[in-house]
Order: C-alpha cells, then structure tokens, then sequence
C-alpha cells in the first residue's frame, strides 16, 4: 500500500505538473527577471497548484474511502486502522482547509503580489487553527497546553517561511523538504505511526514528481501557493512524528531531531533575515541574498549549489537520525557536528571577491 501512495502521488504530480505548465504559458501566468529575483529567463508559474491538488486530491480520496467502507478491499493492513483514520477525520479535513487557505493566499500572491504582514496574519491564523483543532502541536514534556501551543504556532509559521525562503533557486526547498521528509518518514515508522508515515509518503511522491520539472534547469516554479503549503505539510509531520519512547531506551536527546534536520533551512532564514534587517530593510521583503545566491555568486553553478546544500541537508540528517541512541557525549557531537556544517557553508559562501549587495 505504501508503494501505491507514493508512486500514485508522484505520477499524479508529474501529470499535473505537466498540464499546469501548459496552461500558465498559455494564460501568461510566468515568473519574469525581476532584480530581487535570480532567474533571467521567462519561467511558467502554477507548480503550486500541481503540488497542492496532488496532496488535496489524494487526503481527500482516502477520507472518501475509509468512509465508504471500501478500506478493507484494500487489505487487512489497512482495514485495522479504518476506525482511527474515522476518529482523526475532523482532524484531516482541519488540516486540507488549512493547506487550501495557505495555497489561496501563495495564489493571489503569485498573481498580485500582497503585503508581507498581510500574508503573516493569515500564516498565524492558519498555525492557530491547525494547533488548536487538528492538535498539531508539540508535548515537550510541558504541561501547559496554552505553553506548547504557542510553540507550536511559532513553529508553523517558522516551518511556512522558512521554506518559502528556500524556495529561490531551482530545485531547492522542494529537494531540501523531499530530504527532511525521509527522515521524518524513517522515524514515524520506527515509532510505528501510520497516518505520518502515509503523509510522509505522499508527501515524498508529490515533491519526487514535481522536481521532474523544478530539479536544474527549472522549467516551471511553484510560487509561494506551492512553498507555503510544503512548510505547512513539513511543520505538521514535525509536529506529530514521536521522537521519544520512555519505555522503548529511547534518547532523550531525540527531541531535537527536527532543529538537527532542518538546520539548513533555519540557517538560511535566519542568515537572510539578519541581512536584510542590517540593511534597514523588511525581513519578509525579497531579494538575492540567500545564502544559495551567495554560493552561486563565489562561482558555483545552480545545480552545485543546489547538490551542495542537498548534501548539507543530508549530512546534518545523518546525525539527526543517530540521536534517538545518543547519550549526553553523542548528543553534543552531533550538534557540534551540525554547526561545522553550517559554519563551512558560511565560511565558503563568505570567501572571494563577490558583487553581493553591500
């Protein structure tokens, strides 16, 4: 079944892809050379849509199913969760009205751009919605619900932005997102949870099929509709993926699994945001000083750049996938790691003549 969901996800996705890049070279929906922006050619928009109908389509399709009683056609691995896909369906239907709201506004967006506080309030509605009913939300060991919601608000709306950033080279938040994604998938199933896993796969395939399209050169990109609701996605599975297990020798340290993981993306935010805020500028206002444009502008070409951080994200998940076993030693190894991988990139991107802008 696994393997339906995912390959399912990643044909549809690439047949959606497909049309949609059709149809916004047909109906002038394209992304032209702008100087916030670092592309110089004419690229058709829209892959958002793909993206986002593919997972819509496909959470939607299994709520019809289980409520059918057609699960246990499917088979016995499925039929014996058919009563908690029923229990947690309100829950779903949260999180598909939160993911449309998202591609809604990343929509209008793409066509017109909007205001960033504008565009900030709606991210924290949606963050408040889905924390509060769809219970996406962290324990932390903190008994406070109102406490850990509020982190888990804060952490949507980081996830959402922070993968909106990434989105500024061909190929990189959804390669980055696919990345992050196999590791969270890998521990859901150590954990034995079901319904993150299959979101994790389904996830998987969307990403899989829409890189046919956006892996360098890009031949299609998916806007804010499609970044903001691969944030959203990646936030939920972080949020519900259980990291520890008291009764089953796992770390503690396990726990932050999510900050080692998504390193790279936290740096880039948190890189750019700097940035921009020293120069007396918004935050939330584009330009081309990610820290991929400034590794492209040291001479590397876009797909270096985009392998180069592919591997940095891998490099870091490496290690994040070691805490669950790692005693207090292990642990900080690990997190020293994840700072000497971020402090080469750092190093190398900040290293030669540059025409960055000053």
């Amino acid at each position: 079944m696994a393997l339906v969901l995912v390959f399912g996800s990643f044909l549809c996705s690439v047949v959606l892809t497909a049309l949609v890049r059709r149809w916004a070279i047909g109906v002038d929906f394209v992304a032209r050379p702008r100087n916030d922006r670092y592309h110089r050619t004419i690229i058709p928009m829209g892959g958002g849509i793909a993206i986002t109908a593919t997972i819509v389509l496909f959470m939607l399709s299994s709520i019809a199913v289980v409520h059918l009683g057609a699960a246990g056609r499917l088979g016995q691995s499925i039929s014996i969760h058919t009563q908690g896909f029923i229990d947690k369906t309100p829950q779903l239907v949260i999180v598909v009205l939160s993911i449309a709201a998202l591609f809604a506004m990343g929509l209008a967006d793409d066509r017109k751009r909007l205001g960033p506080y504008g565009k900030l309030a709606v991210q924290f509605v949606v963050a408040i919605v889905a924390a509060v009913f769809a219970d996406i939300r962290v324990e932390l060991f903190i008994p406070s619900k109102i406490v850990t919601t509020a982190l888990s608000v804060l952490w949507i709306v980081f996830l959402i932005n922070a993968f909106n950033f990434l989105d500024n080279m061909d190929g990189l938040s959804a390669g980055i997102a696919w990345i992050v994604t196999v590791v969270l998938l890998l521990t859901a199933v150590q954990s034995g949870q079901v319904f993150v896993g299959a979101m994790a796969l389904l996830l998987l395939g969307t990403l899989a099929g829409y890189l046919v399209f956006n892996f360098p050169p890009a031949s299609i990109f998916m806007g804010d509709a499609g970044s903001l609701v691969i944030g959203f996605v990646v936030a939920l599975l972080s949020l519900r993926t259980t990291y520890y297990h008291s009764e089953g020798g796992t770390s503690l340290y396990a726990v932050f699994l999510p900050l080692v993981v998504m390193a790279v993306p936290l740096y880039d935010f948190l890189s750019v945001s700097f940035l921009r805020i020293r120069q007396g500028k918004s935050p939330l206002v584009g330009d081309t000083q990610h820290f991929s444009h400034r590794l492209q502008r040291r001479g590397l070409s876009d797909k270096q750049t985009v392998l180069t951080l592919y591997l940095a994200t891998i490099g870091t998940s490496i290690g994040g996938l070691l805490l669950h076993k790692a005693d207090a030693l292990g642990a900080i190894l690990i997190f020293a790691q994840t700072v000497i991988i971020l402090t080469i990139i750092a190093i190398f991107e900040a290293t030669g003549k540059t025409n960055e802008q000053q």
